[in-house]
């Protein structure tokens, strides 16, 4: 397949995407696909405005995708890159920036920065995340480079496995919940590697957006929830930014986050030092203390991000590249390689049984989660490194039955199921075939409740993703000691920004999604659709199911079809609503 270029003649494309749809819980898929040219799908929300990138750097042609009652889109084709993410603003950022002469790495700086000021319930400099990065091939027939960079939140050096005991509601608000931030580092690594543009160029816009923008739906929303709204109304660290009428803003109303702005401009001059040591570190740390947190100026700058080559997988010839433990990223690839065993999967398309096999893979992807932890910390890290081989799916395979559905015990999870929550994704590729697949996150919504007044700053609640010694589940299985809080550990995660070649080593796709636990069954169902012959559009539209074991029940979103639900009961499943 000819790499795109400015000069190269556009063959048939797929698409590319950015789509977020609202089940029980919020779950946002973000994905670029092609062959032969980049574009960009545009969505709305179900409030019917744009919370999605859009922009090409040249556009052919744009075309309404029907939505059978879910978030209409429209198909936009470019020739020299493309930016999806959850926010409109914060896409054409990154699509200036590749006009610009930036490349797909600088995009993801910018538009990054600009969703942790937008968006700053889900995403922000104080939260951390994973990305994975494709370099090109350097030379015709040459292959390509996949890199991840690990820049999760770690536990502070005080932390330990029983701090939330006595009151498990301490890690997810107030400043125990508080991890050791790692977005500037992880964006700044990725920036000193394969950056083009000057990083102080690539955190300008974001600075002049926390100057002042328009407040948009979805962020009215959060503020006016019942659980938010009387932190903004009466908080006195929040309510100058978010009600500083005494009443909780509006969508199209103008959000000023001056505080943030000069945090910005110190970060654009100092780089990610200026965060992590100084002033900025210095109130940082004062205010996760004062809210009954344990961060010190030690945990900030001594953060480290990790940089490895890509955890790489193949699934019917194609080659699978997602981050190692602590994601799910091996667990996406025990459910691909789960699903590479029915030969004529592709063929026959989405039949019942076929959906139900799917459903199997994720039951058993979930039971492997359970052996995951942060390998740094894993005393038997070789349990993580088995999930993602062939040997271990030929092992697991012959336990998926066509027939029926089985009880939790069935699927051998050695402990109960850590929830995570939360997350941005977005996907990025340019004219010369760097891509990048990010997912940030401060966790919950708002994160931990804590925003220093002086920097700006909302602070991440990671550490509720660990597990907290405690009783056993329903079930009998008890947490997980391999997530227990230890110094300077990674929780678990169940993000997985992807990216996939064609057997050929050209660029096949970069997706990953945003919902907690359901990212990475998201991930994988969108994959499936691909294979069965989507468009990617299409493949992120089309309604996902999610079973993760715990509770005992299928999650359908309601556009799926009647008679594919009633197959569903007939082999067993347990379906919400039904």
């Amino acid at each position: 397949m000819q790499k795109p270029g400015i000069l190269a003649e556009p063959p048939q494309p797929r698409a590319s995407r950015a789509h977020c749809v609202s089940w029980r819980t919020r779950v946002c898929v973000a994905g670029i696909a092609l062959w032969g040219t980049y574009h960009l799908y545009n969505s709305f929300d179900r409030n019917g405005h744009l919370p999605c990138g859009r922009r090409p750097l040249h556009e052919s042609s744009r075309t309404r995708v029907p939505s059978a009652g879910r978030n209409p889109a429209y198909l936009v084709r470019a020739t020299n890159g493309a930016v999806a993410s959850e926010n409109e603003l914060c896409s054409d950022i990154g699509v200036n920036i590749l006009k610009d002469g930036g490349n797909a790495v600088d995009a993801t700086v910018g538009t990054t920065l600009c969703i942790g000021v937008v968006n700053m319930f889900s995403s922000g400099i104080g939260g951390g995340g994973f990305m994975t990065v494709r370099i090109p091939p350097a030379s015709p027939g040459a292959a390509s480079e996949v890199f991840t960079i690990d820049f999760r939140e770690t536990a502070p050096a005080l932390s330990n496995k029983t701090m939330y005991v006595d009151d498990p509601l301490a890690a997810r608000w107030g400043g125990l919940a508080v991890g050791v931030p790692g977005e500037l580092r992880g964006l700044e690594e990725a920036h000193r590697r394969w950056g083009k543009l000057p990083w102080k160029t690539l955190v300008q816009p974001a600075i002049r957006l926390a100057e002042g923008w328009t407040v948009q739906t979805e962020l009215a929303r959060r503020l006016e929830m019942d659980v938010f709204a009387p932190l903004m109304l009466h908080h006195p660290d929040w309510k100058p930014i978010f009600a500083p009428e005494g009443r909780t803003l509006k969508a199209g109303e103008t959000i000023r986050r001056t505080n943030l702005s000069r945090t910005l401009a110190a970060i654009a001059e100092g780089g990610a030092d200026a965060f992590y040591t100084g002033p900025i570190a210095d109130t940082i740390v004062e205010k996760v203390r004062a809210t009954g947190g344990i961060l010190s100026h030690a945990d900030l700058a001594g953060y480290e991000v990790q940089v490895k080559r890509a955890l790489q997988g193949t699934y019917r010839g194609r080659r699978v590249y997602t981050p190692h433990a602590p994601t799910s990223g091996p667990v996406l690839i025990h459910m691909l390689n789960l699903m590479e065993h029915y030969d004529d999967l592709a063929e026959e398309g989405r039949t019942v049984v076929n959906v139900h096999r799917a459903i199997e893979a994720m039951k058993f992807g979930f039971a492997a989660r359970t052996r995951i932890g942060d390998p740094l910390f894993h005393d038997e890290v070789h349990r993580i490194h088995e999930i993602p081989t062939k040997k271990y799916a030929n092992q697991v395979f012959p336990n998926i039955t066509d027939d029926t559905t089985h009880s939790p015990e069935y699927y051998k999870p050695i402990y109960d199921i850590v929830e995570d929550h939360g997350t941005s994704h977005s996907s990025f590729v340019d004219k010369d075939g760097m891509a990048v697949a990010l997912t940030t996150t401060v966790n919950l919504v708002f994160g931990s409740a804590v925003l220093d007044p002086v920097t700006g700053v909302i602070l991440n609640d990671e550490m509720d993703d660990f597990s907290t010694p405690g009783m056993a589940n329903a079930f009998g299985l008890y947490p997980s000691p391999y997530n227990y809080p230890e110094p300077g550990k990674r929780p678990l995660s169940s993000t997985t920004p992807t990216i996939v070649e064609h057997e050929d080593g050209s660029f096949y796709a970069a997706i990953g999604g945003s919902g907690g636990s359901r990212i990475f069954p998201a991930v994988f169902q969108v994959l499936l659709n691909m294979d069965w012959g989507m468009d990617v559009s299409a493949a992120i539209e089309y309604g996902r199911l999610h079973d993760q074991l715990f509770p005992t029940m299928v999650d359908t979103d309601d556009t799926l079809p009647t008679e594919l639900i009633n197959g569903l009961l007939e082999k067993g499943h347990n379906i919400s609503g039904q």
